[in-house]
C-alpha cells in the first residue's frame, strides 16, 4: 500500500539532501497505471516496472526490477511524454522523508515535493515543514499519469503557485 501526500514548492531547503537521483519515467497504462522508471544515482542506475491501484493519497503498489533491454523495449510503448526530474531526498522526524521533486523536459518549473507514511494514521498527523508550499494531494492534475498529457507546467499553476 502506497500513502503518500503531494506539496508544491518553491525552494529546497537549505541543507544539502541525502540522496539525489535523476528519473526518467513513461506509462504503458493510465488506468490501471503501468510505469516504468529509469532511477539513476552516483551508485548505478536500476529499472522498475510499477503497477499501482486507484487512488489519491492511499492506493495498491507493485513493483518489480527490469533490465535495460526490458526498459528500453517498453519505452517505446510509452503514451504521452516522458517525465523527466531530478529527485532531492531530505530526512524528516519521525523516519519519513521529503522526496522533493525538480521537472525538467516539458514539465519544467514544476517543483513537487512528496512524503510516503507507513500508515494512515502518520499521514493525518503529519505537519509540513515551513518550505512546503500548496497541498496537491486530491488534485489529479499533479499526478505524474495525468502530466504525460500537458504541453507544460504552466497549465497546472492557475494562477495559484
Amino acid at each position: 500500500m502506497e500513502i503518500e501526500r503531494k506539496f508544491l514548492f518553491e525552494a529546497l531547503p537549505p541543507q544539502e539532501p541525502a540522496l539525489w537521483l535523476q528519473i526518467e519515467q513513461g506509462y504503458i497504462c493510465t488506468d490501471p497505471v503501468i510505469r516504468i522508471r529509469r532511477r539513476h544515482t552516483k551508485a548505478g542506475t536500476d529499472y522498475v516496472l510499477t503497477v499501482k491501484g486507484r487512488g489519491l493519497v492511499e492506493r495498491e503498489e507493485w513493483e518489480m526490477a527490469l533490465s535495460e533491454e526490458q526498459f528500453e523495449g517498453l519505452r517505446g510503448r510509452c503514451i504521452g511524454k516522458m517525465i523527466t526530474k531530478t529527485r532531492y531526498c531530505f530526512p524528516l522526524e519521525e523516519g519519513l522523508t521529503a522526496e522533493a521533486d525538480v521537472f525538467e523536459g516539458h514539465m519544467q518549473g514544476l517543483k513537487m515535493v512528496e512524503v510516503e507514511f507507513p500508515d494512515s494514521e502518520a499521514c493525518a498527523r503529519f505537519v509540513k515543514p515551513g518550505w512546503f508550499g500548496r497541498e496537491v494531494s486530491d488534485d489529479v492534475r499533479f499526478h505524474n499519469n495525468n502530466m504525460i498529457f500537458r504541453s507544460g507546467s504552466e497549465e497546472l499553476t492557475d494562477g495559484n503557485g
